[in-house]
């Protein structure tokens, strides 16, 4: 793209005011006014690594149940882990409880429009703080997201690796230059839309793009050639045993520590795979197991099989259990935060319950 093309801007933004889509924390089409940075930091976190239509149904809950950034910070982490169920990264989940915390206690609950105050806030780098105070706040701010590197290398006839640090300091440049004086949300949202709809990884439809005479690397012909592909990596697979014990309707859950992966959510009783033929020891005496399936569970940089097991507890008395756990029904497990791969061991044992069900 030349830099000099004063165009480029104004054909992005009459694309964008034809044919973006209608999210639920974008202002709605044909009303005027900036969408609230509540909402705008809300969709941000959750939008990390994960596609918009997994998302919005996740927004409208999170928003029914948290209305306000106030209600968010008052909340209770189990209860905000709940509602990011099955989204995945709960990292995000406890950032975004600590940031509205944060705002609440030095911002007055107000979402700040500064990009030091909201680079200071738990959760948001760089690209989140660009978008945060570009879209809510129209503030001269750059964002470079996945969508965003690809349509600038693009554009630019970039062939390095995007993930080269000097090249990554090249796009955050470029993205600011092409920064419009008016309109900076609209366009940065417009930035992402062509690369999540038009500007795609994959067979790109340069026909639509609005912006193809700017565009190096489709006058070039390597449009589907950049950005070059990541290096394959061998994926690490991981195998856990998990215990599912039950004493009459109930069933044994422990909650994972407080750091690490899926910190602070609950599980059933899980270990990893012995090295050696002895099982997992129980947490409490138990009848003999019995292997009812196994859940595979793929996460970016790591695999996970996990071989699940039933038995019941032969000690109907108060047992001493070593952190924290809970006897719970399989409907009473929506109570608690579990990680996807335990959905799928409680929705095993309801097959299995259904199953065993003497006919009515």
């Amino acid at each position: 793209m030349h830099r000099n093309d004063v165009t480029f801007p104004a054909r992005l933004l009459s694309w964008y005011d034809r044919v973006r889509r209608d999210l639920p924390w974008r202002v709605p089409a044909g009303r005027s006014g900036a969408p609230h940075p509540y909402h705008v930091l809300v969709s941000e976190l959750m939008l990390q690594q994960t596609q918009v239509a997994i998302v919005v149904p996740y927004f409208h809950r999170f928003l029914a149940r948290f209305p306000t950034l106030a209600d968010l910070a008052a909340a209770d982490e189990q209860d905000v882990l709940r509602l990011w169920q099955g989204l995945g990264y709960y990292s995000r989940a406890r950032n975004l409880h600590r940031a509205a915390k944060r705002v609440v206690a030095e911002h007055g609950g107000h979402v700040p429009a500064g990009m030091e105050q909201l680079l200071d806030l738990p959760g948001v780098g760089r690209y989140t703080a660009g978008a945060v105070a570009s879209i809510a706040f129209g503030v001269q701010a750059p964002i470079l997201d996945g969508n965003v590197t690809r349509v600038l290398c693009r554009l630019d006839g970039i062939t390095d690796d995007p993930r080269d640090r000097e090249v990554q300091t090249r796009l955050w440049t470029r993205a600011e230059e092409i920064l419009p004086p008016i309109r900076v949300g609209d366009f940065n949202s417009a930035l992402m839309e062509l690369g999540a709809t038009v500007c795609t990884p994959r067979s790109p439809k340069c026909l639509l793009c609005p912006v193809a005479t700017a565009c190096v690397a489709q006058a070039r012909g390597i449009q589907e050639d950049i950005p070059p592909p990541k290096k394959a990596k061998p994926t690490p697979l991981e195998r856990r045993v998990v215990l599912c014990v039950a004493r009459g309707d109930h069933w044994l859950i422990e909650q994972r520590p407080a750091t690490g992966r899926w910190a602070g959510m609950w599980q059933f009783v899980t270990r990893p795979e012995p090295a050696g033929a002895d099982p997992v020891p129980p947490p409490v005496p138990v009848g003999p197991a019995t292997r009812i399936g196994r859940v595979e569970h793929q996460l970016t940089h790591r695999r996970y099989t996990f071989d699940v097991t039933c038995c019941r507890s032969t000690d109907d008395s108060p047992a001493a259990i070593a952190g924290p756990h809970a006897w719970v029904t399989l409907e009473g497990l929506k109570d608690y935060p579990l990680p996807k791969p335990h959905v799928k061991v409680a929705s095993l044992l309801r097959t299995r319950a259904l199953e065993q069900a003497p006919p009515s």
